[in-house]
This record gives structure tokens, C-alpha cells and sequence, in this order.
């Protein structure tokens, strides 16, 4: 048998009844009938839709295009510049500021703090805080500016220009503003802040102003000493005096510190890097305050008193050559510069240059004992005329025929004694040239101090050869030659000290962070007369002082020995290079047989009173050399004065 199923067959049925109308009902299989149209008009074809694909071909395209621009974008952002991108997100991110040293503190030799830095804050602003986008007014650093403006103790026009800075975060306001001025900023910030809270049209607008913390220098002493420490200038660098002398040292090392911010405000949960500020040293000075307060009182009282331009006072120990007080006249409040006069800036007793007068004889009596041409007691014919070169020299006084010793013409200070004096020098005046010029260079006349301060005169000393015919007879007497204070007492100083110059020291040392105190160098020594030449000129000046014929008599101290001479020169006027006035000095030392201080005063062009340096400055010289014999506790000898003879019968 065949597995096929066999074929079935087809069973005819009953007849099905016709549709209405003759047509048949659709059955399985059957074709659909069409549905009678409306007539074609003219007999033409239907319209048909054009194909959508072509449309669909042209936005996929588009937007494929679209897509892979997304894409190579993407790629150069996150691959090919990713770390470009990264540096500028971390540089809008991440600030940087410098951390500032504190700078070192000025004392004098006892540790009183003479300059000082206390806290501060630079006053900043973010000007993007105050553009019309950030506060939704268009005049929001002129409002802030007339907040800020009396508390900053600027115009309020200043204040806004700086907040309209473009193209920055960060702008300056104010420098080193005590913290009073920014609590003050702070409260006023709290209070705007608190308004704006409960009213949606107030507006903070010091919300953008911040505080960077800082120092600011302070002198506790006002104008005390003022020419010696000069001042720190608007960026924090000494302006003057051991500030700017001693500047890299109380400087110290700036910081810096970079950290994230938002605001204007340091992000706290961000990390940050730091390099820590190295603070400056501590410098300690030779000034002994209270000596110098009393020198700069009494050269104050006497420059007003005498209605003078100037003056200056410096004390100086004789053995170690340091400055014991520095004080001029005008000075200065280093505090508020503002009202200091351009004149008073600076130190007069360094920077000025005038012509000692009969203070320099003493250098053309020391030359004329070291090179044995005449003793104290060796007789000097003073006439009332001299003729030398082109001139008729006098003295000050008139006087009739003068018979003197050679420590006469010292005491009545005669500028004829003295060319006769210095006249010995050599076997002609040119030889007698050289030898005092040498003299007086080793004294320290026409060069620099030694102390290295800034803007320190080295005078004027023209060489023996180049001497004028009125020069090499002037010279000897102090006129033609120009000096500073601090060279004329080192002058005395030396003598002094035997005869050895020791190069005078403002600085003591210092003592930097880690609190170690360095010393400065020992000062150089160098010898100029011998010891029997300084002791028998100490013997001299005592009689400018003690004898009743010397012009020194103001400057006695009683129960010591005192030795000093007076001076009084022609002064050049530093405005018309002419001469006009007096300089009027006194130089000295005390105790006279034992040397231990050094006084020396000027004073320049006074107008009131006597002009005469034993008149104006001896009693200068006295009280405050009687102040510094107390304050360092220095006796009396106790021995006799050597009264050597002043004149002589023929």
C-alpha cells in the first residue's frame, strides 16, 4: 500500500440563494469588487505622492553629519586638548597669593623696640562682584565706593574705579589698614547682608570686598630717631635710613600659597600648597634711647630758640666707636609721613655738607705735635693782620698784638696762630700742604664714615695740589673744606681713644628666625697720631674749657674734665651756593684725662641770638653730655686738670 493519503473528494452540497442584484457573495479566495469611482474628467490618470525616501535619505545625512561634528568635537575636547582645557579649569579654579614675611623689629642696644610690625589687612575687592550681572544695578561701585571711601580715607571716585577693573578677580583698595578699619568694613558688610536677607531689593553691596591679612611698620617712639631709622614705603621696602640699609634682612623671605576658591573665598575641603614665609631678623642698634631722646630734645629747643635752619647732635662712645645718639633738627614722624617737610626727610648729620670751622684745628695742631715742629708751650706772635696769598686774614675779635703758646692759639682759637702753625709743616707751603692734607685723610675728612648709611656725604677735600691760594691757608682753620657731623666727631672720637681711629657702628648685629644673635664685624682701627700727640691735644682742649681766656667756658660739667673746642664758620647757602650765616659747633670729650663719651654739636644759620659756637652749642654740648656721664654711670677721675699755660710775657 501507498503511504499517501488518498485524494478527497468533493461532495457537491446544496445550492447557495443568489445576492440581490445578480452578484455574487465574496468568498475565500474571491478578488474584492471595486468600488465605483467618480468620473475622470477628461478620461485622465489619478495623481499620486512622491516617494518619502528621498527626504528620509537627506535628514539621516543631516543628521549623521551633525552627530560626527558632536563626535570630533568631543574627541579634541576629552583626547587631543584635555589638558589644555584642564589647566585653564585649575587656573579659574585655583588662586595664588604671596604669604608676606613679617618683618624684622628695630631695637636699641638695651632691646627697646624702636620700629616694630603689628598686624594689618590689604583691603581687595573681586570687581566681577560688582558688575550690573552680579548685584542687578548698574551703579554698584559708585554705591560701594561711597560706603568704602571715609572708612579707606579715599574719594569715593577712587574706590568705584578700582571696582570697575575689567578683566581681573582681584584688585587692591587699600594697603596695610589697621584691623580696625576692617571691622569696621566686616560690621558694615553683616548689615547690609542681614537686609538683603529680609528684603529682596537690598542689595549687599560690599559683598565682593575681602581682607588679605599683612603688617604694617609702627615707630612706638614717634619721631625719636627718626633720621637713623628711616621708614617703610608703600610696598613694604625700607624708604630710608637702616630701613633701606638693613632691608634685605628685616625683610625676610615672602611665602606663597595657591588654593581653590569659589566666590572670591577659600575653598577649606580643597587642598591647597603652601611655601611658608621666612620672617626677617631682628636688627639691634648702638642707640641707646634715652640718650638719644635727650640729645634730640636739646638740639629741638635750641634750633627753635635760635630761629636756625638745622641742627644736629651726635654722642659717641670713644673706645668702640659706637653711636651712642644721632639726633638733627627738623625731624620727622616716620608714622605719618605725610606731614613731614621733603627738608627734614632723611639724616642731616650724614648727609649734610658744610665747612667745621675753628672745630678743625685741632687736625693742624695734631699734625704739627706729631711732626715735632712745636710744643703746647712754644710761642706763636699773634698780629691783628695776617697777609698770605691773595687775603688779609683775622681773627674774630679784633685785638691787638697776641702773645700766645701753641696752646693758646688753640684756646682763643685764632686762625692766625693757626696758619702760622700749620706753616711749619714744611720747608715751603706746598710741603706744608701735603703734610696736613695726609693728616687730614687720616682722620677720615673726604671720605665715607664707615657706616654705609644711605645718602651719606664724604664731604669735600680737594687734593693738597689742587689748593687755592686763599685754600692752603684757610684749610688749616676750617673753611675750604667740607664736612659731616659724624666725620667731625670721629675726629674727637680718635683723639680720644688715644690716637686711633676706630670707624664709627649704628648696628649692633641681629638676631634672625631661628633666634640666634650674629654680631657685625669688628670695626676697622687705624692709627693717626701717636698716644703721646692725642693725650698732650686732650691737655689742649681742656683749656678752650677750664682757662678763663678759652671760648669754651659754657660747656663746663662741674666734678669733670672737659675737653673741647668751639667753632664758628662762614656758611654756604645749599640754595645759592654763596655764603650766608654762621655754622656754630662745639666738639668734646669727657672725662678729659680718662675719655669715654664723645659730644658733638652744630647748628646751621642761626638768626636769633649769638651765632658764636661756644655761645649756642657749648651748653648743648654740656647737658647732654652731663645726661649720658649719668644714664652709663661714668665717674669723675678725681685728678687735676694739667692747666697748661695759654700765653706768654715776652
Amino acid at each position: 500500500m501507498s503511504d499517501r493519503e488518498p485524494p478527497r473528494r468533493r461532495v457537491p452540497g446544496p445550492a447557495r440563494p443568489a445576492r440581490p442584484g445578480g452578484q455574487r457573495r465574496p468568498g475565500p479566495g474571491a478578488r474584492p469588487a471595486r468600488r465605483p469611482g467618480a468620473p475622470r474628467p477628461g478620461g485622465s490618470r489619478p495623481l499620486r505622492l512622491g516617494s518619502p525616501r528621498p527626504r528620509l535619505r537627506m535628514v539621516s545625512l543631516a543628521l549623521t553629519l551633525v552627530m560626527a561634528a558632536f563626535v570630533v568635537r568631543l574627541l579634541q575636547v576629552q583626547a587631543v586638548d584635555a589638558s589644555a582645557y584642564a589647566a585653564k579649569a585649575e587656573q579659574n579654579r585655583y588662586v595664588g597669593r604671596t604669604l608676606a614675611a613679617t618683618r624684622g623689629g628695630i631695637t636699641d642696644r638695651n632691646g627697646v623696640e624702636l620700629a616694630t610690625s603689628v598686624d594689618a589687612y590689604d583691603i581687595t575687592a573681586d570687581p566681577t562682584m560688582f558688575t550690573r550681572a552680579a548685584t542687578k544695578v548698574s551703579d554698584a561701585p559708585e554705591q560701594a565706593g561711597a560706603l568704602l571711601g571715609p572708612i579707606l580715607d579715599q574719594s569715593p571716585d577712587t574706590v568705584a574705579r578700582k571696582l570697575r577693573t575689567k578683566n581681573t578677580r582681584y584688585t587692591l583698595l587699600a594697603h596695610r589698614r589697621t584691623p580696625q578699619v576692617w571691622k569696621q568694613i566686616k560690621d558694615l558688610k553683616t548689615t547690609l547682608a542681614a537686609k538683603a536677607e529680609t528684603d529682596r531689593s537690598a542689595v549687599n553691596f560690599l559683598a565682593g570686598v575681602l581682607a588679605v591679612p599683612a603688617s604694617k611698620r609702627v615707630y612706638p617712639n614717634g619721631d625719636l630717631a627718626a633720621g637713623i631709622l628711616g621708614w617703610v614705603n608703600a610696598d613694604g621696602k625700607g624708604g630710608g635710613g637702616v630701613e633701606q640699609q638693613l632691608n634685605k634682612e628685616l625683610s625676610g623671605k615672602d611665602g606663597k600659597i595657591r588654593y581653590a576658591q569659589s566666590g572670591g573665598r577659600q575653598v577649606p575641603t580643597v587642598g591647597s600648597t603652601e611655601t611658608p614665609a621666612v620672617a626677617g631678623s631682628d636688627v639691634e642698634l648702638t642707640i641707646d634711647r634715652d640718650i638719644q631722646w635727650a640729645a634730640q630734645n636739646a638740639i629741638a629747643e635750641q634750633v627753635k630758640k635760635s630761629k636756625a635752619d638745622r641742627g644736629y647732635v651726635i654722642v659717641q662712645d670713644t673706645r668702640t666707636g659706637e653711636v651712642l645718639a644721632m639726633a638733627d633738627s627738623p625731624g620727622f614722624d616716620p608714622n605719618d609721613l605725610s606731614q613731614a617737610s621733603a627738608a627734614a626727610l632723611g639724616n642731616a648729620a650724614l648727609q649734610d655738607a658744610y665747612e667745621p670751622g675753628s672745630t678743625a684745628k685741632v687736625m693742624s695742631m695734631a699734625a704739627v705735635l706729631e711732626e715735632n715742629v712745636a710744643t703746647p708751650g712754644t710761642h706763636v706772635v699773634v698780629p691783628n693782620r695776617l697777609h698770605r696769598g691773595d687775603r688779609l686774614f683775622q681773627d674774630d675779635v679784633d685785638h691787638a698784638t697776641w702773645n700766645l703758646t701753641l696752646n693758646g692759639v688753640l684756646a682763643k682759637s685764632s686762625n692766625i696762630g693757626t696758619i702760622l702753625a700749620a706753616g711749619q709743616l714744611g720747608k715751603t707751603q706746598k710741603e706744608a700742604n701735603k703734610v696736613l692734607y695726609s693728616y687730614l685723610r687720616k682722620f677720615g675728612i673726604g671720605g665715607y664714615t664707615g657706616l654705609d648709611f644711605p645718602g651719606e656725604t664724604r664731604g669735600i677735600l680737594a687734593p693738597a695740589d689742587k689748593w687755592s691760594t686763599s685754600q692752603q691757608y684757610t684749610i688749616p682753620f676750617g673753611q675750604g673744606v667740607s664736612i659731616n657731623a659724624m666725620q667731625a666727631a670721629s675726629v674727637y672720637s680718635t683723639i680720644a681713644n688715644g690716637g686711633v681711629r676706630v670707624e664709627p657702628t649704628l648696628v649692633r648685629g641681629a638676631k634672625g628666625p631661628d633666634g640666634r644673635f650674629a654680631p657685625v664685624a669688628q670695626p676697622k682701627r687705624t692709627r693717626v697720631v701717636s698716644a703721646k700727640t692725642a693725650k698732650t691735644l686732650a691737655q689742649m682742649l681742656e683749656s678752650v674749657v677750664d682757662d678763663e681766656e678759652g671760648t669754651g667756658a659754657k660747656a663746663r660739667i662741674p666734678g669733670y674734665r672737659v675737653a673741647g673746642k668751639t667753632g664758628t664758620a662762614n656758611r654756604v647757602d645749599p640754595a645759592t651756593g654763596k655764603y650766608h650765616g654762621y655754622t656754630s659747633s662745639f666738639a668734646g670729650f669727657a672725662p678729659a684725662d680718662k675719655p669715654r663719651i664723645t659730644v658733638y654739636c652744630a647748628i646751621q644759620n642761626a638768626t636769633r641770638g649769638s651765632y658764636f659756637g661756644g655761645q649756642i652749642c657749648g651748653p648743648i654740648y654740656k647737658q647732654v653730655m652731663e645726661f649720658a656721664l649719668k644714664t652709663l654711670q661714668i665717674p669723675p677721675t678725681g685728678a687735676g686738670a694739667a692747666n697748661l699755660p695759654v700765653s706768654f710775657t715776652p
